[in-house]
């Protein structure tokens, strides 16, 4: 008897030390999934460079906190804007904890000393292989913006016009070399005047420097496809009227115009009692317009109020022989004086008007008027722009110059 119960014992024992030796070799059990899958989702992010060094923040949620800690695998694809040089590169694997909902993904995106002005640069954060969720948002675009960059070089090939003429001597200049727009000297515009300034322009003038700024010694006045106040296109306008204003001399202004469907850069002048008598009894005197459609041809001309009170004008047409306006600098130029008007491009001279051609009535040219730089988009003359039309458009100006005849 007490042989068998030693035997049932040892029995036992035997039995128990398997039990414990197959529970010690079994494998951890992985967790289970979770009843309800969440979905997970990355947002787009653009973020404006700077010089500096900056992180751009992208958010990973999902959409309903559980129990489990949900994972995906991310990496940073090349676009337009490129790896080491705009950001750094990156990959691997990111989780949300249990019980919460979002996480942040950090990416170091490079600064520019310079702040070029260019297109924005755009990558792509790539999701893959998602653990205790699926994936409702592959992907999500970082943009960084540099379109308002302060920096834009351009090429300053074209004519360049003498600093100074026998006889004259130089009254006014702005050589535009400073870093933004010397306000002692230019108004701003703001707004789309009265019925897009007369002419159905279909541009919103603003004083932002994303639409005049002053960038390695030129004046830049750029016009973009963006809306604001219910228009299309936003650009740039100013004058130096109460500021600025001039009776006689030769004026020169060193520019690169824009041009395509529905472009019209202007540098002209109005006269400076326009507040009192109005347009276009102050007369107009147009140095240089250009309509986009034509890239080789200026105009200049003048404007004036008839007798029976309607706007006349007279001008004439300068034709490039090769190239167009906005491959090169070119210098446009008119010499006033009493009772006459010339226009010049490349001090190649186009046109001559004289108090005979306003006839009876009466000849506003023998008074102060102010000079107005602006690109308009669109309206009467020019027409609308097309699918042809590429923004930003930008004219160039390097310099305004008046010269006036020296006093004996």
């Amino acid at each position: 008897m007490i042989q068998r119960r030693l035997y049932d014992l040892s029995f036992v024992l035997v039995l128990l030390l398997g039990l414990v030796s197959w529970n010690s070799c079994k494998k951890p059990e992985t967790p289970k999934p979770p009843a309800v899958i969440p979905e997970l989702s990355i947002q787009d992010v653009s973020q404006l460079r700077t010089t500096t060094e900056t992180t751009m923040k992208f958010y990973l949620y999902i959409n309903k906190a559980i129990t489990n800690s949900v994972s995906v695998d991310y990496v940073l694809v090349d676009g337009t804007a490129k790896s080491p040089k705009d950001f750094a590169a990156a990959s691997g694997t990111i989780s949300i904890p249990a019980n919460q909902t979002q996480v942040e993904l950090d990416v170091q995106i490079k600064g520019d000393s310079l702040n070029l002005r260019q297109p924005n640069l755009q990558f792509t954060i790539q999701l893959s292989n998602p653990q205790f969720c699926t994936i409702a948002t592959a992907s999500a675009i970082g943009t960084i913006v540099t379109e308002d960059g302060s920096y834009l070089p351009t090429d300053n090939t074209g004519y360049t016009s003498p600093s100074q003429y026998p006889g004259y001597s130089l009254v006014w200049s702005d050589e535009f070399s400073g870093s933004s727009l010397n306000l002692t000297s230019w108004n701003q515009e703001i707004g789309n005047g009265t019925g897009g300034w007369g002419n159905n322009e279909r541009e919103y003038y603003t004083n932002s420097p994303k639409n005049i700024f002053l960038s390695n010694g030129n004046l830049i006045i750029e016009a973009r496809k963006e809306n604001i106040s219910g228009f299309n296109y936003t650009s740039g306008r100013m004058t130096t009227q109460n500021k600025k204003q001039f009776k006689y001399g030769r004026i020169d202004i060193r520019a690169k115009l824009p041009v395509g469907k529905g472009m019209w850069p202007a540098l002209w002048m109005l006269g400076s009692n326009i507040s009192s008598i109005g347009w276009p009894a102050c007369g107009e005197t147009d140095i240089m317009e250009l309509i986009g459609t034509y890239p080789r041809r200026v105009s200049g001309t003048m404007h004036w109020k008839s007798v029976s009170g309607s706007d006349v004008h007279k001008g004439a047409n300068y034709i490039l022989s090769a190239g167009d306006f906005s491959q090169q600098f070119h210098v446009f130029s008119v010499v006033w004086s009493k009772d006459t008007i010339k226009w010049y491009v490349d001090n190649q001279l186009y046109l001559t008007n004289t108090i005979a051609d306003v006839e009876a009535a009466n000849y506003p040219f023998n008074a102060d008027q102010f000079l107005i730089f602006n690109v308009a988009v669109g309206g009467n003359w020019p027409g609308s722009p097309d699918t042809t039309t590429v923004f930003p458009q930008r004219m160039f100006v390097d310099y305004v110059r008046v010269f006036q005849l020296s006093k004996r």
